[in-house]
């Protein structure tokens, strides 16, 4: 795995740069790319298309934050972050700009690769735990169209509850849609027509 994850560096101090990267490269990570500079930041991550972005500040400030929060917004990867001081509430402002680890005074070699571990891991975790979200909020809005057409199936042609489902699911099948897509079709059709009464 350590060949083929691609790591950026940011760190404006060569320094504290050289030595994620001897960590890294230690560790067994031999695609990594270190960034000096933070101008044009976004353009530079776009290029360099990385799996994880390990940033190292002396002192995050709140537009450094909005500026990770804008970056893992737009590259959705896994962000590391070390600094050597934080201020009350920081940790809490990087979690919510994206950063799935916020290391304060830990930059030393023999913990990146723990560091990184933990980094992915977060990241994995945040993701999953968003789509399992995504997934349920698609699913009780399915079940909403399906029960708003159901019920104007049952009110405007008599059906059953059961009866109204299977003339749903039966129309599904024979156009290959889904239950939930055919029941909003329904719902605008029904809509369009009591609008142009």
């Amino acid at each position: 795995m350590g060949e083929t994850l691609h790591i950026l560096v940011i760190d404006e101090n060569s320094l504290r740069a050289a030595i994620l990267e001897e960590g890294l490269r230690e560790a067994g990570y031999t695609r990594v790319t270190v960034l000096h500079t933070m101008q044009n930041l976004m353009r530079q991550i776009v290029e360099a298309n990385p799996d994880v972005i390990l940033i190292d500040l002396e002192n995050p400030n709140r537009d450094v934050l909005e500026h990770m929060f804008q970056v893992s917004q737009s590259v959705e990867r896994p962000i590391g972050m070390f600094v050597d001081q934080s201020e009350p509430g920081m940790i809490e402002r990087a979690v919510e700009a994206g950063v799935s680890t916020y290391i304060v005074d830990g930059l030393k070699k023999e913990r990146v690769k723990p560091i990184l571990d933990m980094t992915l891991s977060r990241f994995n975790a945040f993701h999953r735990l968003r789509r399992e979200l995504e997934d349920t909020k698609r699913a009780l809005e399915d079940r909403k169209a399906i029960d708003r057409a159901k019920a104007m199936l049952m009110s405007r042609r008599g059906l059953s509850e059961p009866d109204a489902y299977k003339l749903l699911r039966r129309t599904a099948m024979d156009e290959n849609r889904t239950i939930a897509d055919v029941a909003r079709a329904v719902s605008m059709a029904a809509n369009l027509l009591e609008g142009g009464r």
